[in-house]
């Protein structure tokens, strides 16, 4: 269909990826409870936007790049293992009543959520490793292709 792969495949999968809680969801959350309804969606316009920012640089050959590089996936790889170890650790160690540990500050939703997107690991891995897998080069029929995705 439109030159993706077992599309049904694709959507059955990203739901599961979705249920997995990352740093966004935190984001969202975060944004939400301190913004309310426009603290969320302002969130979710910056999740939104990052995932735009990875699945386009996927189609412009980031992947390929990092295919063509095993050292510097392994870099990335490296950073995105240590950033969600830092959260990890940061969210054992707090104390109740203490701050939060993504400190999103009111009217900054969508630049934070923005760039814990841009900066999220799963999200990276998804778009740059997972993602072009169901893009069939031979059939795909350019932007189409991505609008459907």
């Amino acid at each position: 269909m439109l030159g993706i792969t077992d599309y049904a495949t694709f959507v059955i999968t990203v739901l599961v990826f979705l249920l997995v809680p990352g740093p966004g969801n935190l984001a969202l959350i975060t944004s939400t409870s301190k913004g309310g309804v426009r603290g969320g969606l302002a969130a979710t316009l910056g999740v939104i936007l990052g995932d735009q920012v990875l699945m386009w640089s996927a189609v412009a050959g980031v992947a390929a790049l990092l295919t063509a590089y095993p050292d510097a996936f392994h870099v990335v790889q490296w950073m995105g293992a240590a950033y969600l170890a830092w959260l990890g650790t940061r969210m054992l160690l707090a104390k109740p009543g203490a701050a939060p540990v993504l400190n999103i500050r009111p009217h900054h939703f969508l630049k934070q959520a923005l760039m814990i997107t841009l900066l999220n690991p799963k999200a990276i891995l998804f778009y740059m490793a997972f993602f072009p897998l169901f893009i069939d080069p031979v059939h795909q029929q350019g932007l189409v292709t991505y609008a459907f995705m």
